[in-house]
């Protein structure tokens, strides 16, 4: 199933600007009024310089802005991958590596990492479903779409890192269409704020932009492809799994 979208370069331009504009004007609008206790936005990050975090909600706004007329059903992943995200913000559980929160949720304790791991594990899976026609085909959709939402909130772990990552995922997929124009736009637009350590886009950002991405590389790849893709995705959650765990 291909998403409808319109002529290629005006979709891509357009489609890049709609994130850029909706990302960047969310963040000034957060930035008057921050939702909820404006604490809870504000970090240390690895410098141990304060930041705040609504870079994140702010590009997952306008990923999901500029996605939804492109491929809705790739705006669930998305907006998923925010939620789940924002919880784990809020919460901060210090346990690294699914086996740890797997571990946790066996002797009943929910974590905020189970969340992600369940919450966008199945909104991926409903995406793929919806992006692609064959079962295996979507099985594999998920995979990816998931599978990169982790991915991108693994390199998250310095000003800017999570951004360009997505910049360099997404750029292939501007030739095969204006889905990948979507996350490209929305990172860029906070780029600079990320890099100025500013702000940082948190688990909110950093998985929204992942889902948006992998839902581009999901609706351009065939088969073998979104096979490629899985594998490589499911080697990099192995190899942050003893990384978290040495």
């Amino acid at each position: 199933m291909t998403p409808v979208v319109g002529r290629a370069g005006l979709g891509r331009i357009g489609t890049f600007a709609a994130a850029f504009g909706a990302a960047r004007l969310a963040y000034g609008q957060l930035r008057r009024r921050p939702p909820g206790n404006p604490r809870s936005w504000e970090r240390t990050n690895h410098a141990g310089r304060p930041v705040t975090l609504l870079a994140g909600p702010a590009v997952a706004f306008g990923a999901a802005v500029a996605v939804l007329p492109v491929a809705p059903a790739a705006a669930l992943p998305v907006a998923a991958a925010a939620v789940c995200g924002r919880h784990d913000d809020l919460r901060g559980d210090h346990r690294r590596g699914f086996r740890a929160h797997l571990g946790a949720l066996r002797e009943g304790e929910v974590t905020s990492g189970a969340v992600k791991l369940f919450g966008i594990g199945a909104a991926s899976l409903v995406a793929g479903a919806l992006l692609k026609e064959k079962p295996v085909d979507k099985v594999l959709a998920g995979v990816v779409i998931a599978g990169t939402a982790h991915l991108v909130n693994l390199v998250d772990v310095r000003p800017g890192r999570a951004g360009l990552l997505v910049l360099g995922l997404g750029a292939p997929g501007l030739l095969r269409g204006p889905l990948a124009a979507a996350p490209m736009g929305a990172a860029a637009a906070l780029l600079g704020d990320d890099l100025g350590e500013e702000t940082m886009l948190g688990d909110t950002g950093a998985h929204a932009l992942g889902a948006a991405v992998g839902s581009a590389v999901a609706v351009s790849s065939g088969r073998l492809g979104l096979a490629a893709h899985a594998a490589g995705l499911v080697a990099a959650t192995v190899w942050g799994e003893r990384a978290a765990s040495a």
